[in-house]
This record gives C-alpha cells, sequence and structure tokens, in this order.
C-alpha cells in the first residue's frame, strides 16, 4: 500500500501546491490578489470537479478489469475516459463563464471582485486539458503506473512557478499580468499534464507490447452509460464537498481582505495535508479493486485497512503541526500581522477535524474500490449541507463567531461524514468476506 500511495500522495500534493504557488506570487500585489485568485480558483474547482469526480468511475472499471487479467478492457475504458472527458468539457466552460458573470451578485469586497472576474475568465480554458489529464491519470493509477503520475505533478510545478515569474510580474520581456498571468500560468500547467501523460500512456504501451491500439476504440452507448453511472455519485460526491468549502469561501468574502486572506491561506494549508489521506484513498481505491476483480476477500480486507490506518496516523501529525507551529506554517505566505492573528485562529479549528477529514477521504476511496460511490454522496450531502453549512452560518453570522464560525461548522460536519463512511466500509468488508 504504502509502494503503490507514495507516488500518489506526492501527486496530490503537487496539484494543491500549483494552487499555493499561485497565492504565494500574487500574495506580494496585496490581501485583495490573494482573495481573488483564492475565490476564483475555488469556484472554478466547484464546477470542474464535477467532471473530474465523474471520471473517478474509471477507477474501478480499470481496477478490477486489471485485477481479472482483462487488459484489452481497460484499453477500452482508457479510451471511453477520453471520450467522456471530451464530451463534458463544453457544458462545464459554459456553467464556469455563468459563474463569473454572477459574481457582482456574491457580495464580495469590490477589489476582490474586480480582480476574481477576469481571472476566472482566463482559467476556464484549461477546463479541456484538466478532464483529459485526469481520464489519462485514472487509467495509469488503476494499473499501478504511478510513477508518470508523479513525474507529471512534480515538473508542472516548476512549470507553473516559471510561467508565474514570467507572466505575474513581467520579466524578460513578458508583460506583468498581474492576478491574470497567474490564470495563464495555470492554463499552461495544465496543458503540460494532459500532455506528458499522454506521451506516459504511448511509451508505455510500446514498452510492454501492451495491445493498446489493437483494444477496439469504438466508443459505444452502453459503456458511457456504464461509466457515467459509477462515476455521477462520485461527482455529486466530490462537488457537494469542495461545493461546501467554496460556498464557505464566498461567505468569508463578506467579511474584510485580511479575513478573507487568513481564510484563503488556512484553507490551502488544510488543502495540503487532505491531499495525503485523498492519494491514499485513490490507492487503496485501487487495491481494493484489485481484490474485488480476483475475489480475494483477505486482500481486500488488509488493503481497507492498510490506507485507513496511514490516513489516520499522517493526519493526526498533521493536527499536531496545526497547533505547535502556526505561525511558522503562515510565514511562508504572508507577513501581514491581521492575516496572521486570523490564520493562527482558524488553523486551531483546523487541527481538530484533521483526523476525521483524513478517514473520511481514505474511507471514500476503498469504497470506490467496490464500486460503491453512492454512499460517500449521501453523507456528504447530509454533512456538509444539512448539518456542517447551517451550523457554520449560524455560528458565523448569527451568533457573530465571524469567519471562526464557519470553520466550526465544517469541523462538525467532516466528524460526522468520517465516523459514518468508517463504519459502512466495516459493513462491507464483513458482508464481502462471507461466503
Amino acid at each position: 500500500m504504502t509502494r503503490l500511495a507514495t507516488p500518489v500522495v506526492v501527486a496530490e500534493v503537487g496539484w494543491v501546491t500549483m494552487g499555493l504557488v499561485d497565492i504565494a506570487m500574487v500574495g506580494r500585489l496585496g490581501p485583495a490578489a490573494i482573495g481573488a485568485v483564492g475565490i476564483g480558483s475555488i469556484l472554478f474547482i466547484a464546477v470542474v470537479v464535477f467532471g473530474i469526480g465523474t471520471l473517478l468511475g474509471l477507477d474501478p472499471l480499470v481496477a478490477q478489469a486489471a485485477g481479472a487479467g482483462r487488459r484489452g478492457d481497460c484499453h477500452r475504458w482508457l479510451f471511453h475516459g477520453a471520450a467522456l472527458a471530451v464530451v463534458l468539457a463544453l457544458p462545464l466552460t459554459l456553467v464556469t463563464y455563468g459563474v463569473v458573470t454572477q459574481l457582482p451578485r456574491w457580495g464580495l469586497d469590490p477589489e476582490v471582485e474586480r480582480l476574481a472576474a477576469p481571472y476566472m475568465g482566463r482559467v476556464l480554458w484549461s477546463i479541456l486539458p484538466l478532464l483529459l489529464y485526469t481520464a489519462f491519470r485514472r487509467y495509469l493509477q488503476a494499473i499501478e503506473e504511478v510513477a508518470p503520475v508523479m513525474v507529471a505533478l512534480v515538473t508542472a510545478n516548476l512549470v507553473n512557478v516559471a510561467a508565474n515569474w514570467l507572466l505575474v510580474f513581467g520579466h524578460l520581456g513578458f508583460p506583468g499580468l498581474g492576478v491574470n498571468g497567474a490564470a495563464w500560468a495555470t492554463c499552461l500547467s495544465r496543458l503540460y499534464m494532459a500532455v506528458f501523460l499522454l506521451v506516459a500512456i504511448l511509451r508505455q504501451d510500446r514498452r510492454e507490447d501492451g495491445g493498446l491500439w489493437a483494444a477496439s476504440r469504438r466508443i459505444t452507448a452502453s459503456r458511457l452509460g456504464t461509466l457515467t453511472a459509477l462515476g455521477l455519485p462520485a461527482a455529486a460526491q466530490i462537488t457537494l464537498e469542495v461545493g461546501v468549502f467554496a460556498v464557505v469561501t464566498a461567505l468569508a468574502g463578506r467579511f474584510d481582505p485580511t479575513i478573507l486572506a487568513a481564510h484563503q491561506i488556512v484553507l490551502n494549508i488544510a488543502s495540503v495535508t487532505f491531499m495525503v489521506p485523498l492519494g491514499i484513498g485513490a490507492a487503496g481505491a485501487v487495491r481494493v479493486g484489485h481484490g474485488v476483480g480476483r475475489r480475494d476477500p483477505e486482500g481486500v480486507r488488509n488493503a481497507g485497512w492498510a490506507a485507513l490506518a496511514l490516513g489516520a496516523v499522517f493526519m493526526t501529525l498533521a493536527a499536531v503541526l496545526f497547533i505547535a507551529v502556526p505561525s511558522l506554517l503562515l510565514a511562508g505566505f504572508t507577513t501581514d500581522p491581521g492575516v496572521v492573528r486570523v490564520g493562527v485562529s482558524l488553523l486551531f479549528v483546523a487541527a481538530w477535524f484533521q483526523l476525521f477529514d483524513g478517514l473520511q477521504g481514505v474511507a471514500t476511496g476503498v469504497l470506490r474500490g467496490f464500486g460503491d460511490t453512492r454512499t460517500p454522496m449521501l453523507w456528504n450531502l447530509a454533512g456538509h449541507w444539512a448539518v456542517g453549512l447551517p451550523v457554520g452560518a449560524v455560528l458565523g453570522f448569527g451568533l457573530g463567531w465571524g469567519v471562526v464560525g464557519l470553520w466550526v461548522g465544517l469541523s462538525i460536519g467532516l466528524v460526522l461524514i468520517g465516523t459514518v463512511l468508517v463504519t459502512v466500509w466495516t459493513r462491507r468488508i464483513r458482508a464481502f468476506s462471507m461466503p
């Protein structure tokens, strides 16, 4: 589990690091720039994550086919995943553009709104390469070819840093575009990731004589339907989870830019730690899927519990770090004393939900290995939207706790979701093990 999970975790951390680079780069432009990139990024992801989530249906389909030794079937699912990515790109681009046009209705700080709208209007051009990258990545992970995924994200961060340096500040004769430069750097990085993984797939197939081009490339409605039916609950689950953070960010945008900047920085720090259990959960989905394909109850059980244990240990250590050195964690993003003061308070709140956030992330992955994408969706709806967000809104605005109240509400929702999904996993593996 550790051997498979480590490159995937590095890739997940690399993914969120790209957002951190953008925020760190524009941080010198002031709190409004940090808030604009933060809000623009999370609203963009809140829309596009539906497409990314739909493509998560490839995980059990490819992994179970690989576990059963049906390599040609793996290739066919790859072709259908790429086709579905193309189909999803246009409507998601249109929806993202619609969100841009509605930003004035969100009641954001005027300076934040002025910068966020053009940022989103440019970054939406990265939707198609981002979805193709997702399809290629799910295929490679499911056949346990994870090194290219890790290398793609690490090198894409280098591309992103260089592009930000050139386009945000206008070095080497390039125009200094500020926040908009960060958007174009993101587009370039995502295009690079898609091309890198496509080349990796072709090289891997040539090296192993895998028969990629011998497989049927005909796209059928039945396979697209199967992939979509399995992916839609995963898409709904991840959209609900990201969506609640997007709504909280928009609500935080009603406070002054200093509070919004602190919220965004801490949200990104918490996102980095969450990438570890998310990557472990993705590896767990592959190993559980292979075990299901082999009809190996012991292998499935061991893979799932190993993944949950790894996630729990890491997130406990992350919580200790949040409490022990909050100012040090914030120092990499800002020296503004007001931002640091609010950020320290939010890191203390975030420490309390780390363990449960990790458990729900890993449990979602191992359940996906079974082909169960519906249960995590339903409990994300209940935990985040029926409990966490309403409680946070009451605490934050009704009782005057401010942005801390919003985060306390999120914590309560995550505790509920993590507890329930681990319980569901326990029952599922017990049923699978019975003759």
